[in-house]
């Protein structure tokens, strides 16, 4: 197995390649607003530090949020189109549940809670680093504080949100490096993973405008 992962659910553009037993090489850089521009250098980037083509991947695994639609869709589209030219099946991971694995806490609960914007946070409770307890949720943090203020949490949306979150500690955002550590360790156990399918949670900011004038010909 060569796993290419990658993930641009949160502000860090993040790559990693993994051989089946452990990640060989990977590479993060934080930017919100530059996916589209960081995304495939990184991917470069990771394949020469392994000595390796694109053509020797055999997996792909991809982030599939929660996060907001435009970084989002960057790192889902990235890895379809490259399942497509290379023939290879394209793993979803839960953004949140990679988080979780990062934070190695073998005993719970604890919740992972990333920045949604807006004022609000998308996340989720977990048993362990590997059991995620709730679906993933968005929600402003007073609305859910008498639900999670008692537990451990980590992810930029705990930390951003301290009077919600004031047992909040790092991680503060997913690496790729454990987002295929994950994906290896599931589909080894036989785990048939996610569709590599966008979870946006809520609507995106750019819609059509309502009483929207047609003006091409019927």
């Amino acid at each position: 197995m060569l796993l290419l992962a990658l993930d641009t659910a949160t502000p860090a553009v993040t790559v990693a390649l993994h051989d089946g037993t452990h990640v060989i090489a990977s590479s993060t850089q934080v930017d919100a607003r530059r996916h589209g521009e960081l995304l495939l250098p990184a991917v470069d980037r990771v394949l020469d530090s392994a000595g390796l083509a694109l053509d020797a991947v055999t997996d792909i695994a991809v982030g599939i949020g929660p996060g907001p639609y435009t970084g989002l869709r960057v790192g889902l589209m990235t890895a379809d189109t490259f399942g497509l030219a290379l023939g290879v099946p394209v793993h979803g991971v839960c953004t949140l549940d990679a988080l979780a694995y990062e934070a190695d806490v073998e005993r719970g609960p604890f919740v992972v809670a990333t920045d949604a914007r807006r004022k609000e946070v998308y996340w989720a409770r977990y048993a362990d680093s590997r059991t995620r307890l709730s679906d993933p949720a968005v929600d402003r943090p007073a609305d859910i504080a008498d639900q999670v203020s008692h537990l451990p949490a980590v992810g930029a949306g705990a930390l951003l949100y301290p009077d919600t979150f004031p047992k909040a500690h790092e991680p503060q955002h997913v690496s790729a490096a454990a987002l295929a550590s994950l994906a290896a360790e599931r589909l080894a156990a036989g785990e048939e993973l996610p569709a590599p399918r966008p979870l946006y949670l809520r609507r995106p900011d750019a819609q059509v405008p309502k009483n929207y004038k047609v003006v091409t010909p019927q």
